[in-house]
């Protein structure tokens, strides 16, 4: 079944009304990792921030279906409770409120009950212990005064506590030594399985699908979608760049 489907999205900067998005259109099926590619500037964190409902950013034309219901209007906080989550490149730092307390308190708003504590901990000590990072990790300030890999591991952490069904990777490759890589990609993979979700790769660098295998990439570029094909669009970028895409649409099944 179609999860997501943005309607030829047109969307302006609030600030200068500069058109960011134009004519974009995506379609993202369940339990599909579909990425999108784009030089530095092309749009790509547009794209995050637009899905999540960031007020910088206006939608003039176009909709954004989400499991069959038009979200385009909706508050991010409705977008979450949803089942959309973004993994973003720069997460917001809360100091003062613990990474344990923000969850406790979005897992009751998502099922509109109580936390049960024995079992919030249980899952919890489960998921430390995956992301290799110790118990106590959750009694930080959320993202305060954290290395770009502790940041990273505190996002997928939320992500495997809030379990939504579309997840966002915004550059999820930045700030991520060698070792923090691997374990950040092999969680994602097997929260994939696990939960049978879907993943946005938004990335400018293919080493990411090393690990996340791509079913569709696209290409950002001039506002919007101009190429879609299978993984084998990656070597493609990797021998001749984005450069290659800066003429219209290239049917590359052809």
């Amino acid at each position: 079944m179609l999860m997501l489907e943005i309607k030829n999205l047109k969307v302006q900067a609030v600030d200068n009304k500069q058109i960011l998005l134009n004519e974009f259109n995506l379609e993202i099926k369940d339990d599909q990792i579909v990425a999108i590619m784009g030089k530095n500037g092309a749009g790509k964190s547009t794209i995050c921030k637009t899905l999540l409902g960031d007020a910088s950013y206006k939608i003039i034309e176009g909709q954004i279906i989400f499991n069959n219901e038009d979200i385009t209007q909706e508050t991010t906080d409705k977008k979450a409770l949803k089942g959309i989550y973004l993994l973003s490149q720069n997460p917001l730092s809360i100091k003062g409120v613990s990474l344990s307390e923000m969850l406790r308190m979005a897992i009751s708003t998502k099922t509109n009950k109580a936390v049960d504590i024995l079992a919030f901990h249980k899952k919890i000590k489960d998921i430390c212990k995956k992301l290799e990072i110790p118990q106590s990790f959750i009694h930080r300030d959320v993202n305060y005064n954290m290395s770009g890999g502790e940041r990273k591991k505190s996002e997928l952490l939320q992500v495997w506590m809030l379990e939504p069904s579309l997840v966002i990777l915004d550059e999820i490759d930045s700030g991520l030594d060698v070792d923090s890589f691997k374990i950040v990609m092999n969680s994602l993979l097997e929260y994939k399985k696990e939960y049978k979700a879907s993943i946005l790769i938004i990335t400018h660098n293919t080493k990411v699908f090393d690990y996340l295998k791509p079913d569709v990439i696209n290409i950002l570029d001039n506002q919007k979608i101009v190429a879609s094909a299978d993984d084998s669009l990656a070597k493609l970028v990797d021998d001749q760049g984005f450069e290659a895409f800066k003429i219209g649409k290239k049917d590359l099944d052809e």
